[in-house]
């Protein structure tokens, strides 16, 4: 029989595949920069249980609302919290349409910045076909969706049952971004080099979009776009050279987008890049796993991570998280946390442009089996476990 941390989602079995032992990079062939000095850690946190749930993987909630907040469940099922109170009735469950078990099920969730009055909101899940698909749908009630109002926006096909990311957010601009994997299997082995390097591929990229319908189309593509309207490219791509961009996030404060990039056999990876800039950045998969060169390379210009750790230490899958803006929480104002499946211990760094600095343990009780973090509305930052707890930092 399978243990559970076999049948782990996305972020979670990416490891299994065998990497190359090809020699490091050489100097200067990536932009970034990693700094881990140890600095004193916040004091005053603590993790406060919130709710268990069936297989979680994820919490969000629209912007503003403080008093509900949506629990995302593997299998297909979106939960409300609402006042402290876990709802009996499930906001939807689309279980019939969802392909559930390791890295497959339903993964992300995302609310229209105009959802107060649209009730527009977005999930992206593996369909019974394989492929993975991103739908809107809106609410009926505050606390309950309309199932019949599902409109497809996009069906990727995906070659493997893993590295499927997931991951969907709404930006400042009122666009959806779309976190894809490679495809799966060892080395982004799908095609002569592989789909994170493959501008005419959808996976391993962090997309953009415009999700409103227009001239027959279920979405269109923005026309500021890195490579909108260029023969050979899908103008759907914002950045690129991801492996499995499980968990990312906007800071809610600047915009800036940092993304936990699961490695494959020895490294794991945080990515940043401040708000502001265009898309097209190459992350740099699959000729570099976090600094490390892989494979096909050298290949300059790309832009490496902040923060890496090595399996050699323990990790296995990184959980990317969340800049803290929760006012309750001052000592953490403006400082990444984030985790890792495996460890279950919550680091917290401060993030810039080419490097991170204080790297090190939040402090907090270890979580097993970390599967996400979350934000509700006003801010809060959650902690999610896969064998169903949810928990919420908040002042000791």
């Amino acid at each position: 029989m399978l243990t559970r941390a076999a049948v782990v989602l996305a972020a979670t079995v990416a490891l299994v595949a065998c990497g190359s032992q090809n020699a490091p990079a050489p100097a200067g062939a990536r932009l970034a920069t990693t700094s881990t000095q140890a600095a004193a850690a916040p004091t005053g946190v603590r993790l406060q249980p919130v709710a268990r749930f069936n297989q979680p993987v994820y919490l969000t909630a629209p912007a503003g609302q403080g008093r509900r907040v949506f629990v995302v469940e593997q299998p297909g099922v979106i939960r409300v919290i609402r006042s402290g109170r876990t709802l009996q009735r499930p906001f939807l469950d689309i279980r019939s349409q969802v392909t559930s078990g390791g890295e497959q099920g339903l993964l992300g969730l995302a609310f229209a910045r105009d959802y107060a009055t649209s009730g527009r909101f977005y999930v992206y899940f593996t369909g019974r076909d394989q492929r993975q698909w991103v739908v809107e749908y809106r609410r009926s009630t505050l606390d309950r969706a309309d199932p019949s109002s599902a409109r497809t926006l996009m069906r990727m096909v995906d070659p493997e049952p893993n590295h499927n990311g997931g991951m969907l957010n709404v930006g400042r601009d009122g666009m959806l971004y779309i976190g894809t994997g490679d495809g799966g299997g060892a080395n982004d082995q799908h095609g002569s080099r592989g789909n994170g390097q493959n501008l005419g591929s959808l996976l391993g990229k962090l997309l953009r979009i415009n999700p409103r319908a227009s001239g027959g189309r279920s979405y269109t593509v923005p026309r500021d776009n890195p490579f909108f309207n260029i023969a050979g490219h899908r103008g759907e791509i914002w950045d690129y050279g991801l492996r499995n961009p499980w968990r990312w996030s906007f800071d809610r404060r600047t915009g800036d987008l940092t993304i936990g990039d699961v490695g494959q056999d020895q490294i794991e990876e945080v990515d940043f890049r401040p708000a502001g800039r265009t898309g097209g950045v190459n992350f740099g998969w699959r000729v570099f796993e976090g600094n490390r060169h892989n494979l096909d390379g050298p290949l300059s210009g790309t832009v490496g991570p902040v923060i890496t750790h090595r399996h050699s230490d323990g990790w296995c899958s990184i959980t990317g998280g969340y800049v803290v803006r929760d006012p309750r929480l001052p000592g953490l104002d403006g400082r990444y946390v984030y985790g890792d499946f495996c460890r279950g211990t919550i680091n917290v760094a401060q993030l810039r442009a080419g490097g991170a600095t204080g790297d090190r343990a939040l402090g907090v009780a270890k979580v097993p089996e970390l599967s996400s973090f979350g934000e509700d509305g006003l801010g809060r930052v959650y902690v999610v476990s896969l064998a169903g707890p949810v928990y919420r930092l908040a002042p000791r």
